[in-house]
């Protein structure tokens, strides 16, 4: 058999992983996440220079104890 090589286009994945689609589809998936998790928490979005990411955070002090006595975000993502 012939030996295949293959050779990660690292510029293309980061573009990829930087688009508006893939910002798209995380900042969905973080909504469902906050409005399981219920009022006091908000979604964060980022874009890095190698990705995107999207983030669920307590921003109030109640949701801040909420997820520290019972880990809500946690239990929200199963």
């Amino acid at each position: 058999m012939d030996k295949y090589k293959f050779e990660l286009n690292r510029e293309g994945v980061a573009e990829l992983m930087r688009s508006p689609a893939m910002q798209e589809g995380l900042d969905q998936i973080a909504n469902q996440v906050s409005s399981r998790c219920g009022e006091g928490y908000e979604v964060i979005n980022r874009v890095g220079k190698t990705r995107a990411s999207a983030t669920v955070e307590a921003m109030t002090t109640e949701a801040y104890y909420d997820n520290l006595e019972n880990n809500t975000i946690l239990r929200a993502l199963q």
